[in-house]
């Protein structure tokens, strides 16, 4: 299937959800035309780059699809001094501004059924593990692991009454990569568990890769797993570790 062209949208509003989490809606004439139900999918933003060279591009999940727009939210890491271009764009962003999107790329959805589950990430995977617990059918179980900034920083999850969240917060996003995979490991039964979708720092990801999928045993039909960001990187240099960690078997 070929790539869909890009689109220039306009963000129609710009607010903060939590301390650490802010939401940028996009829509406007060019969404004409935008596949529905991509809740979850992601878009890649195209930002403006350096003295005018090539664009400089950054990829953000779709937090919530609606006839109005898109909703994308941005993770904030530290001040707004120290915000790579694409939070740094989105902390500016004023309703009638325009950006260049492309896109949308697949979800990464749980499979059917009622679990029991288990869902890990910190706030870069927030908007994609909130859309997989709102599509979860009303008798699915399990447990969430979520890794914030601030206390003030969880969310009210719509998610079945089943599955029970735990809130780890670390103001230093990402220094402590051994947090998620502990708290994994302090979960009863995870071997029992029919689906796991893991997506976080690089590092913290390949903590919960050797216990979920060396030490439990857990192949590709029972796990998905995906470094969103590594500390220190930005994202074209991240993706670069990420090939070569995927060459190497990881």
């Amino acid at each position: 299937m070929a790539r869909p062209e890009p689109r220039n949208l306009k963000v129609t509003d710009s607010v903060r959800v939590t301390p650490n989490m802010h939401r940028v809606t996009l829509g406007g004439d060019g969404l004409a035309g935008f596949p529905a139900g991509q809740s979850g999918g992601y878009v890649k933003l195209m930002l403006p780059g350096p003295e005018g060279g090539r664009p400089l591009v950054r990829t953000y999940t779709i937090r919530h699809q609606s006839e109005n727009g898109i909703a994308v939210d941005f993770a904030l890491h530290g001040s707004d001094e120290d915000s790579g271009p694409a939070t740094g764009w989105a902390l500016k962003a004023q309703p009638g501004d325009m950006i260049r999107l492309g896109g949308p790329g697949d979800a990464k959805p749980l499979p059917e059924g009622c679990g029991p589950f288990l869902l890990v990430g910190d706030m870069t995977a927030l908007p994609a593990i909130s859309v997989n617990l709102e599509a979860l059918p009303a008798d699915a179980t399990g447990d969430a692991i979520l890794l914030v900034r601030d206390e003030a920083d969880r969310q009210a999850l719509t998610k079945p009454d089943g599955v029970t969240v735990h809130w780890l917060v670390d103001a230093d996003l990402g220094a402590n990569p051994a947090l998620l995979a502990d708290a994994a490991r302090a979960l009863p039964a995870v071997g029992d568990l029919a689906y796991a979708w893991v997506a976080c720092e690089f590092e913290a990801m390949k903590l919960l890769r050797e216990y979920l999928r060396v030490e439990q045993g857990f192949g590709p039909d029972r796990l998905y797993i995906s470094s969103y960001w590594k500390r220190g990187l930005i994202e074209d240099d991240h993706k670069q570790i990420k090939r070569a960690d995927a060459q190497a078997g990881g």
